[in-house]
């Protein structure tokens, strides 16, 4: 069964939802792949990982790191969760570029080269914004390109983390 709460944030309505296991989707009302894998069968409750989600966003939002991460579950194809796992390793208040992370992934899997394209794609398809810190990939040349949630959060997101934007441009 699947959970779900709204969560009104300062960017915005958030959909959160949740599983027995973890958090499976946060999205931004009205982002590109809004309410992405959510069950259609879910019903409006708020669980105990839910309310740390919420918790976790409250932490986030007030201008500091959090320090703990609710449950997560989540899902999608193992190149997916791969690239997901390589996010989550990004520290709060840093940024990281799509060619970056696929040299990561491509050296752990012992291949030498991964496509920065298709890491942009996993990147891109991250149910789990936020807390899976996708809005913390830019590209090469210091773009902020391909943030689900639209450009003006990400850059809200790095700023509200205490990012130095001065190296960084809307294309």
């Amino acid at each position: 069964m699947m959970y779900t709460l709204h969560y009104d944030s300062p960017l915005g309505g958030i959909l959160l939802a949740a599983d027995d296991v973890g958090l499976t989707g946060l999205w931004f009302d009205g982002e590109r792949y809004f309410a992405e894998g959510l069950d259609p069968e879910h019903t409006a409750q708020k669980t105990p990982i839910l309310q740390q989600a919420e918790r976790w966003l409250e932490v986030y939002f007030s201008g500091r790191e959090p320090g703990f991460i609710p449950p997560l579950h989540p899902m999608g194809s193992s190149f997916r969760q791969a690239v997901w796992e390589l996010l989550l390793q990004i520290p709060y208040g840093r940024t990281t570029t799509y060619g970056a992370l696929a040299k990561q992934l491509a050296e752990k899997q012992g291949r030498l080269r991964m496509s920065a394209q298709a890491v942009g794609g996993a990147v891109g398809h991250n149910r789990i914004a936020i807390l899976i810190p996708c809005h913390r990939v830019v590209g090469t040349n210091g773009s902020l390109t391909g943030y689900a949630g639209g450009i003006d959060k990400k850059e809200k997101l790095l700023r509200m983390e205490h990012v130095n934007m001065e190296q960084f441009f809307v294309p």
